[in-house]
Order: structure tokens, then C-alpha cells, then sequence
């Protein structure tokens, strides 16, 4: 049995789950609203505030769907109870960050600076300069507007300037030796 997709997810109060006979899920929360379609080959209950995933057989592809729709159902609970956030530090010389409005005017070196606009459901904070906050409910959202923004200055390994995440540790090398 799967070690994640046998656990029971617990509804808090303040958050209502609905589950279609196709297997779309639709979660509403204090911070908002989500919506996923989940596969049409695993059984989603509710019984009592409690959530639980259940599989029909013991086939491969069963197995893999098993964790994935518990995993997925779980971060969309989190998400309109709680929100994700991802920070980002902007390490180099001249590296800064702007926020106008809704979007992110970053300066990394190039001769042109760079503008991000904010997606549909993500907002960004800058407590300093060298500091951007990618704040939402959808998990995978966050996660791959972060990411997009982190691909216009990758960290490099002899300075270590780029954009990184705040918990990414950067790998550094020697460089040349000189003698």
C-alpha cells in the first residue's frame, strides 16, 4: 500500500471540498478558490471533515496515481488555508529588484532591464532590493513563476552572483590556481 496515498487528509473548518462523480475536485478556503481534475481511476471520499484516496487494484499505473491524487488534494487544502510562498535573493553587484504595481522590474547586469508581470493568483513582495517573495495559493504555480524568474540569472559557481532561491545552497569552484 502506498505510504502517502493510504494517509487521510483532515478538512479543516473553514474549507469545503467537492468532489464531482468525474473526479473534479473544487476546494474553497479562507484565501480562496481551487479547482483540479483529478484521474477518473481512483475513488475520492468524504466522510466526516476526512478526506481519503482510495485505489482499485494493484496495477502499476494504480499505484503511481495513488500518492499523486492524496499529494495533489492535500496542497490544494494548504493552499487556500494557509497560501505558498517562495523567496528569492538577488546576489551581485548592481542585482536589484522594483515592484511597480503588480509588475517586477529587475536589473541583473543586462543592458536592458528585465520586466516580469504577476500571473493571475500570485502576488510579489520585495522587503528589500536583493529580495522578491512569489506568495499564492496553487503550489505548482508558485513554484514555476519562481523558477521563471530564476532562469534570467541562474547562480554561477565561481561568484556565486545570480538569482537563487533563499534555502539553494550555490556550489562553488576553486577557479584558476594562478601559479
Amino acid at each position: 500500500m502506498s505510504r502517502i496515498g493510504r494517509l487521510p487528509v483532515a478538512i479543516p473548518s473553514g474549507v469545503t471540498v467537492t468532489v464531482s462523480p468525474t473526479n473534479v475536485v473544487n476546494v474553497k478556503g479562507p484565501k480562496g478558490e481551487l479547482t483540479q481534475n483529478m484521474s477518473t481511476k481512483m475513488n475520492i471520499a468524504i466522510e466526516d471533515n476526512i478526506l481519503v484516496v482510495s485505489r482499485p487494484s494493484d496495477v502499476k499505473e494504480h499505484r503511481a496515481l495513488h500518492g499523486l491524487t492524496r499529494s495533489l488534494i492535500n496542497n490544494m487544502i494548504i493552499g487556500v488555508t494557509e497560501g505558498y510562498q517562495k523567496t528569492l535573493e538577488l546576489v551581485g553587484v548592481g542585482y536589484r529588484a522594483q515592484l511597480k504595481g503588480s509588475k517586477i522590474t529587475l536589473n541583473l547586469g543586462y543592458s536592458h532591464p528585465v520586466e516580469i508581470d504577476a500571473v493571475a493568483g500570485i502576488q510579489f513582495e520585495l522587503p528589500d532590493a536583493n529580495k522578491i517573495i512569489v506568495k499564492g495559493i496553487d503550489k505548482q504555480l508558485v513554484g514555476a513563476v519562481a523558477a521563471d524568474i530564476r532562469t534570467w540569472r541562474k547562480p554561477e559557481p565561481y561568484k556565486g552572483k545570480g538569482i537563487r532561491y533563499s534555502d539553494e545552497v550555490v556550489r562553488r569552484k576553486e577557479g584558476k590556481t594562478g601559479k
